[in-house]
């Protein structure tokens, strides 16, 4: 009974200590495993990352700037969003910048494998970095978001880098407005 009771006024010390801020919250696995990553993360010389808040792991941005293929010398900033699940479930990815590209969308949404049905635990944001490189090196029509882009892509490669150009300069990346222009 003793025990007991020394154990409950214990747990009344600790908990008054963690009030007056003698304690720090612990962190979630998620947590812990995105500070492992971002560690481990081994950045191509075309990529770097920003953290608005430096307190925040969680949540970050990659910007990625190609120097080869259609999108050479564009600066794309795509945001991330770990969720608590993670590395269960992958992260939120958007581009936040306007691109002409088959597998991004008008919204930012990317159409990348390993950030939907091929995602695994043992992923990481490297793999993610390196599979968004590689869409803009190789964009791949045959998965498109897209799909203007896509079938240009394929059908026109010279319009399509045109329309890439384009959009890389600020000009509007639907294909209703490239259209219109060409008229």
């Amino acid at each position: 009974m003793i025990k007991l009771f020394s154990l409950k006024l214990q747990k009344k010390d600790e908990e008054g200590s963690a009030r007056a801020g003698g304690s720090q919250k612990k962190a979630s696995a998620a947590q812990l495993r995105i500070t492992k990553d971002l560690n481990e993360l081994n950045l191509p010389k075309t990529c770097s990352t920003e953290f608005p808040d430096p307190d925040d792991l969680l949540n970050f941005k990659l910007i990625i700037c190609p120097d080869e293929g259609f999108y050479r010398g564009g600066r794309f900033v795509f945001s991330f969003k770990v969720g608590p699940n993670y590395p269960h479930e992958p992260p939120k990815v958007k581009c936040e910048t306007a691109v002409y590209h088959p597998n991004i969308d008008l919204e930012g949404n990317v159409c990348l494998n390993i950030l939907r049905e091929d995602w695994k635990p043992v992923l990481t944001v490297n793999s993610i970095v390196y599979g968004l490189q590689y869409l803009f090196l190789e964009p791949n029509p045959e998965d498109p978001l897209n799909k203007e882009a896509a079938d240009e892509l394929q059908s026109n490669r010279r319009l399509f880098e045109q329309h890439v150009q384009r959009a890389m300069r600020g000009g509007y990346v639907g294909a209703s407005y490239f259209e219109r222009c060409l008229k």
